[in-house]
């Protein structure tokens, strides 16, 4: 009770009698000194209102005392946390905010917690750990417990720090009082001292250079300036220092291992810290500002011989709270999302022959019968390319219908089922896009958080985990040169810390490795993180954006792990990989940078991996200058430049990417590109093919794009396309430029508003493929082609099957051919052309309204099963002989081309065939620029 009464003199003593009475419970035992009962918080009693107001002019001892009286006690004196608890933790001239320098205006958690943390920190300096004799160990805890405080300055007891110190005793407390203290020599610490400035930060200034030669020492509230004769201010090379509530300006800070440190919210001005083979050291909630070098420079493996701070400041890490999430709130952009139940899946559509519109076809996406809305086409250039001058339907997976036509000509349909390949990433797009609609991604494909892809990946999860060498954790590096240099085996992690403004963030070199989680990266004028000469480590859950060079540079053999980061608005590319670097790049969101989002060149070779790749100006991702790679599950969107542009013997494994919503091509595989592109769902951008190399595209979905599917303008190797999906595109489905050496086999070419393929290609190889539904013709051969169609299912919508435009090179054979509009011929030809041979086709005509063709034995393509079959075996260079037969095509019907096309048949003759030389045609679009053209 006294100490109660004693510490509120504001209130009378009657007053507090009156007040603790009113709580009393008579009987009880009492946990005060001086009270008779038990003080409980009682319905009767004062409001809690007024016994806060009451316990605010409580001091600290008395704070504690008072909740140990019970429970109800306990909670009044936490519930005092915004009030009291932020009054003791702002009041300490020791410790400043507990979120500063990042975070200053943000309310921490809890003020107690955070003030007990700095109170206990500040007394557990001095608990050295050494297994010492019982004598031994019995002095220090008695030098301890008779702590001398030694006062300097000014009309004080010493008047220099140098004076006190050769007085000092183990673990005496050096008080500064204000001024400025300059010593003329080296100070050594021999003893374990706490140096303390008096006052605010700022009024007392230490010029000095210190070396530690004792086991541990504490200082605090000080103001650091180097001597005259050195630029290190303090150094250790074994005993373990803590540094609290200090200013270092313009010299150097080094620790040499075993030594180990301790930095707590510190200003370090033009300042440099050493740690050389460190086993730990931990900097937090400081200010690096203005360096003309490295900020911090961590050097050396971690040494294996440790000092009795070791462990303490690995229990302390350990302790304290992580900056590792605990739930998704890793996402920047909000998407909106269909269910997951819409995966890809097969489809069946119905091919309206003849009538008004599909029976599955949104009504609203047809206009009526003969409404001059419909679909109109019109020749494109010389090589008759049909292009639709409408809008696509919005089910662009259903065959485009006759809406010019009348409503009483016949109906007939040709019924398939789309076996398309089943993308890892999952996802079905019914349809084109429709103008101004929004971007829809099915829910499957929305990023895991760190959290989620550390449970799954358990070395990283134990990289995460993991401690050595450096932790740095919410602290602030601006305006200077350099933030964190890690070199020559040495270890480091950082937390929660903000790089701006910097010349680079992190430098990693020499088989060292980084920890990198939570911190903000921007406004760099160079690369914000850079790895070289085997660097590597974990990258997870940064924000690095607007910096001047890439957000991570990868080289010289570098391999981390990327993971979970947000790497934006560049003014260069996301993340570079080049000079032989590695590394693994996951379940990152790349956008909006001004170059490619990755950018992978001269030998890089990642792994990139369930990233978003969206919103740049330039390339999603770029392979150049003889890159590799393997690039698989990954959402590229909405880039001005190709999703992925492969040139100048990049050679990388595209597999298993959703490629959609592109201002340019897909895909642009340009001059030298080659490798291997599988399993992808190109969507909205298509696929553009300029290469002199031999390229392999195999079971993809090329779906809805806003040009032609696929393009192959340049191929003097041969360009193998196989099992690919290739549908519901606004032009073609494939074209062919002239000189090129193409094979298609085993395609399903839907619905395309263009012909299904054009070719000028003096080989092309059109084998095995479904040609169905497309608005112009199955196939246009152009003149002075050269083209084998062999074993292929060829129908057009309202065309021909094939149409001969000119003198070619064809070899038609056993081929099944569908009807089309009634008043058109399976087959177009010109009359003179003996160098088209056709032989053991098969014709399939209309015979009543009722008749309905299905894709069976086999079922519609592409099929999965043969799309690792080998190449084809007519090979380039290959002579094709072919027989001269006869064939009459009977047709039984009533149609309006019935007649003709039972009287017509085609002359063959035996020909044979030179494939010409290697093509050196110019390139008819322009490639891209890339970042170093």
């Amino acid at each position: 009770m006294v100490l109660l009464l004693k510490s509120c003199p504001v209130w009378s003593k009657d007053v507090w009698l009156l007040l603790l009475n009113a709580l009393v419970e008579p009987g009880s035992s009492s946990l005060i000194p001086g009270l008779d009962s038990k003080v409980t918080m009682e319905a009767g009693g004062l409001p809690l209102e007024l016994w806060r107001m009451i316990l605010a002019y409580l001091h600290l001892p008395d704070l504690g005392r008072c909740s140990l009286v019970c429970k109800a006690w306990y909670e009044l004196i936490l519930s005092l946390d915004s009030t009291r608890w932020r009054q003791l933790c702002l009041g300490c001239t020791e410790c400043r905010h507990p979120n500063w320098p990042n975070q200053p205006d943000v309310e921490p958690e809890s003020w107690r917690e955070a003030f007990k943390q700095h109170y206990l920190a500040s007394k557990t300096w001095a608990k050295n750990a050494l297994d010492l004799e019982s004598s031994v160990c019995f002095s220090l805890f008695r030098r301890r417990r008779e702590r001398r405080t030694l006062s300097v300055g000014p009309g004080h007891e010493f008047d220099s720090l140098g004076s006190a110190l050769a007085m000092a005793s183990l673990y005496d407390r050096i008080v500064l009082f204000p001024g400025v203290y300059e010593e003329q020599g080296e100070i050594i610490l021999k003893v374990p001292v706490e140096i303390v400035g008096h006052g605010k930060l700022g009024e007392v200034a230490l010029l000095a250079s210190i070396d530690q030669h004792c086991s541990t020492t504490r200082l605090c509230n000080l103001v650091f300036m180097p001597a005259w004769f050195s630029p290190f201010m303090f150094k250790t090379s074994s005993g373990h220092v803590q540094f609290d509530n200090c200013n270092f300006e313009n010299g150097h800070i080094q620790v040499h291992g075993p030594g180990t440190c301790q930095v707590k919210f510190c200003t370090f001005k033009n300042t440099h810290v050493f740690l050389h083979n460190v086993p730990l050291c931990v900097l937090e909630n400081c200010e690096f500002v203005g360096s003309e070098n490295n900020s911090v420079t961590v050097e050396g493996h971690p040494s294996a011989d440790k000092n009795w701070a070791y462990k303490y400041l690995l229990g302390l890490i350990k302790s304290s709270p992580s900056v590792l999430p605990t739930e998704d709130s890793d996402s920047l952009m909000s998407l909106d999302l269909e269910s997951r139940d819409q995966a890809w899946s097969p489809r069946t559509c119905d091919i309206v022959i003849e009538g008004s519109q599909s029976p599955t076809s949104p009504v609203s996406s047809s206009p009526k019968p003969g409404s001059k809305a419909g679909s109109q086409e019109a020749e494109a250039g010389s090589d008759g390319e049909r292009l639709a001058q409408t809008p696509d339907s919005s089910d662009g997976g259903l065959s485009p219908s006759g809406d010019d036509e009348d409503e009483d000509q016949l109906t007939y349909r040709l019924s398939y089922q789309v076996q398309g390949p089943r993308p890892v990433l999952g996802g079905s797009f019914l349809g084109p896009p429709l103008p101004g609609a929004s971007i829809q991604l099915p829910s499957c494909l929305v990023l895991n958080s760190l959290q989620q892809e550390l449970q799954k990946d358990r070395e990283a999860l134990a990289l995460a985990s993991s401690v050595q060498g450096c932790l740095i954790r919410r602290c602030l590096f601006r305006d200077g040169k350099g933030g964190v240099f890690v070199c020559s085996y040495g270890r480091a992690k950082m937390e929660g810390n903000i790089f701006r403004n910097l010349t680079y963030a992190v430098r990693c070199i020499h088989n060292s490795k980084i920890v990198m989680l939570r911190n903000d990266i921007h406004r760099c004028k160079a690369s914000g993180i850079f790895l070289r000469l085997e660097g590597g480590g974990l990258i997870a859950g940064n924000n690095i954006y607007h910096n001047a060079e890439a957000g991570v540079d990868i080289r010289k053999k570098s391999n981390p792990l990327i993971l979970c980061n947000q790497i934006h608005h560049g003014l260069r590319s996301g993340i570079v990989v080049l000079g032989n670097g590695k590394g693994i790049i996951r379940n990152n969101q790349i956008f909006s940078n001004k170059e490619a989002g990755i950018y992978i060149l001269y030998h890089g070779n990642p792994v990139v991996s369930g990233n978003h790749i969206f919103k740049g100006r330039a390339a999603g991702i770029a392979v150049n200058e003889n890159g590799k790679g393997l690039i698989t599950e990954n959402v590229i969107r909405e880039n001005q430049w190709g999703g992925v542009d492969i040139r100048r013997g990049g050679v990388p494994v595209l597999r298993s990417n959703l490629i959609c919503f592109g201002y340019s091509d897909g895909v642009v595989v340009g001059d030298e590109g080659k490798g291997l592109i599988e399993g992808n769902t190109i969507y909205a951008s298509g696929l553009y093919v300029q290469s002199s190399e031999a390229l392999h595209v195999i079971t993809n979905v090329i779906h809805a794009n806003g040009d032609r599917g696929i393009t192959v303008a340049q191929s003097s190797q041969l360009t193998r396309v196989a099992n690919n999906s290739i549908s519901c595109n606004r032009q073609s489905g494939v074209k062919v430029e002239a000189q090129c050496k193409v094979e298609l086999r085993g395609n399903g070419i839907y619905d395309n508003r263009g012909h299904g393929i054009i070719t000028k290609g003096d080989s092309t190889i059109v084998i095995e493929n479904d040609i169905i539904g497309n608005r112009g013709s199955g196939l246009q051969l152009l003149p002075r082609s050269d083209t084998k169609v062999i074993k292929n299912r060829i129908h057009s919508f309202r065309a021909y099957g094939i149409a001969v435009r000119g003198r070619t090179k064809a070899l038609v054979q056993e081929n099944i051919f569908f009807q089309g509009k009634t008043n058109k011929t399976i087959f177009q030809q010109i009359s003179n052309n003996r160098e088209c041979i056709m032989q053991n086709n098969k014709f399939l005509v209309f015979k009543k309204k009722s008749d309905t063709w299905r894709l069976v034995n086999p079922p519609a393509r592409p099929h999965l099963e043969n799309s690792l079959r080998g190449p084809s075996a007519a090979h380039s260079g290959q002579k094709v002989t072919a027989l001269a037969t006869r064939i009459t095509a009977r047709v039984e019907g009533s149609g309006p081309d019935s007649a003709q096309l039972r009287d017509e048949a085609f002359e063959m003759e035996a020909v044979s065939e030179e494939t010409p030389g290697p093509s050196h045609h110019t390139p008819e679009k322009q490639a891209p620029r890339l970042p170093g053209d």
